[in-house]
């Protein structure tokens, strides 16, 4: 599966703690050896986002991402209130 990032996304993820990118980092990991793993809390998104997806980083930062046959596009990444606001 390849990754791809928006520019939105990383100005995003430079703005974030060195701690929740490592944390980021570990998860983009986890969710490429397993996509089901259950500590990823990974779900569909309703409403105006319907067709992307959220995957939990930390207790409350989230990245939203869009599925594709062959690739992901990790579209934003920070606090759940920010990205759903």
């Amino acid at each position: 599966m390849k990754l791809r990032y928006s520019s939105k996304c990383k100005k995003q993820y430079k703005k974030l703690p060195i701690k929740t990118r490592k944390q980021f980092i570990n998860r983009v990991d986890l969710f490429l050896k397993n996509p089901q793993n259950s500590i990823l809390g990974i779900h569909r998104l309703s409403g105006p986002l319907q067709d992307s997806w959220s995957i939990n980083i930390t207790g409350d930062i989230r990245a939203i991402f869009d599925k594709y046959d062959d690739s992901v596009l990790f579209i934003s990444i920070g606090s759940h209130s920010k990205l759903y606001s």
